[in-house]
């Protein structure tokens, strides 16, 4: 069995290929076909879509860029702050109202909105969003748009056609926590790759151990 299909079949695994019932138009070039009446993610093209945004994550990496991470599924809270402390993205207790949260990111304040846990570095304006789940986030997507801030996606069948052009990298698949943990692992040694051919990987452990002892500080109170 070759790499390819190693990496289809741990794929395969997550349940990325299983889509809804409902799928737009523009969405079909990812599908294989409908099976019980849901439609089928092609898999090769969700891999094809996932090593193209981590090409351009470690582009921005390289360039020392500033990443923004957007968890809706609590699920996937735990998973999502391992990543974010391993890359050096991480900031105990940041959940945030987002809606105006980019657009008026010299004054955070809390909107009256869905809460919606963020991963968020510098108080700058991030470089990318990066959205690890499928659940309607309009107003994230809206605002990054807004500002031309490239945005990194999954994204499922029934997405609207004018909130899907808004994405640069999109990536199909179904977002189950098996498939937010493969993808986050990607991220990772993504991450900790360029880092480490940058000089910086002794450095970004340094501030993960640091934040570690800290949150551990901070719940004995």
């Amino acid at each position: 069995m070759t790499i390819h299909s190693l990496v289809i079949q741990k794929l395969l695994s997550t349940n990325a290929h299983m889509g809804r019932r409902l799928v737009e138009h523009h969405f079909k070039v990812y599908t294989y076909g409908f099976r019980n009446g849901c439609a089928v993610i092609d898999s090769d093209k969700t891999l094809i879509c996932m090593r193209n945004a981590c090409d351009f994550m470690a582009s921005l990496v390289r360039q020392k860029g500033r990443f923004l991470f957007v968890n809706t599924n609590s699920l996937c809270d735990e998973i999502v702050e391992q990543m974010t402390r391993k890359i050096g993205c991480f900031t105990p207790d940041a959940p945030w109202r987002l809606g105006g949260f980019l657009t008026n990111s010299s004054s955070p304040k809390k909107f009256r909105s869905r809460n919606k846990k963020i991963i968020f570095g510098p108080s700058q304006p991030p470089d990318c969003v990066v959205i690890l789940d499928t659940e309607r986030k309009s107003s994230v997507i809206q605002e990054a748009s807004r500002l031309e801030i490239p945005i990194v996606s999954v994204v499922d069948p029934s997405m609207p056609l004018d909130t899907f052009k808004k994405i640069a990298y999109p990536i199909p698949a179904k977002d189950s926590v098996q498939f937010v943990y493969l993808f986050c692992n990607l991220i990772t040694k993504t991450f900790l790759y360029e880092q480490k051919k940058m000089g910086l990987g002794k450095k970004e452990d340094e501030t993960a151990r640091k934040l570690a002892v800290q949150k551990a500080e901070k719940n004995e109170k």
